[in-house]
C-alpha cells in the first residue's frame, strides 16, 4: 500500500507563494534539491491540480544531458518516470506523458489508489492537499522551510484543520532552510 504525501517549500510564515504570486524566494539551492531529489524516487504517481501542474510540466523537457546540473537533470528523470493525475474542469489535453486529466477529485478513488499502489503517491499545491487532508488521505506532511518571512499569499495548509501529528525527521541546511517531516496521526 502506497502512502499519500504533501510535501512543500514554504516560507517561515507557512505561505507556499506571497501575494502575487511569485515563490522565487523559494528556489532549493544544490543541497536542497538533491535532498528532494532522494525523496521523491520512491513516488509512483503526482496528483496535481491545474495550476500545480502547469509549473510542474516544465521537467518534462528539462534538460538531462551532461550540460544540466547532476541535482537538476536527475529531478527532471524522476518526475518524467512517474505517472501524473491532473484535477481540473478546465485543463485541456495533458502536455506531459503518463499525464491523465481528471474532471474533479474523488477521495475514495485516491483512497484505492494508495491500497493497489506498491509505491507511494504525493499530491502538490494547497488547494488539492486541503481536501486530501479533510478527507483523511493524507499520510505524511513534509515541508521544507525557507528563513523568509512572505507577509500573505497562498497558505501552505488550510486554516479550518486539526490535525495532530507525529515528527519522523528534521534536517538542517547549511542555507537556513530546516526540513520537517510528520505523520499524521
Amino acid at each position: 500500500m502506497g502512502k499519500l504525501r504533501y510535501t512543500a517549500i514554504t516560507s517561515l510564515d507557512g505561505y507556499v507563494a506571497d501575494a502575487q504570486g511569485s515563490f522565487a524566494w523559494a528556489a532549493p539551492d544544490e543541497a536542497v534539491h538533491t535532498f528532494v531529489n532522494d525523496l521523491e524516487r520512491d513516488v509512483g504517481t503526482y496528483l496535481y491540480g491545474r495550476r500545480m501542474y502547469e509549473v510542474m510540466a516544465y521537467w518534462e523537457t528539462a534538460p538531462t544531458d551532461d550540460d544540466a546540473p547532476g541535482f537538476f537533470s536527475d529531478y527532471a528523470r524522476i518526475w518524467q518516470g512517474a505517472d501524473k493525475i491532473v484535477y481540473s474542469t478546465t485543463a485541456g489535453e495533458p502536455v506531459t506523458a503518463r499525464t491523465k486529466i481528471e474532471g474533479s477529485f474523488d477521495a475514495d478513488a485516491v483512497r484505492a489508489m494508495k491500497e493497489e499502489s506498491d509505491r507511494d503517491l504525493s499530491i502538490g499545491g494547497p488547494g488539492l492537499a486541503a481536501s486530501a487532508l479533510r478527507a483523511g488521505l493524507v499520510d505524511e506532511i513534509r515541508r521544507f522551510v525557507v528563513p523568509a518571512i512572505v507577509g500573505g499569499g497562498t497558505a501552505f495548509l488550510p486554516g479550518d484543520l486539526r490535525l495532530d501529528l507525529e515528527l519522523l525527521d528534521d534536517h538542517r541546511f547549511p542555507n537556513g532552510v530546516i526540513y520537517l517531516a510528520y505523520r499524521v496521526t
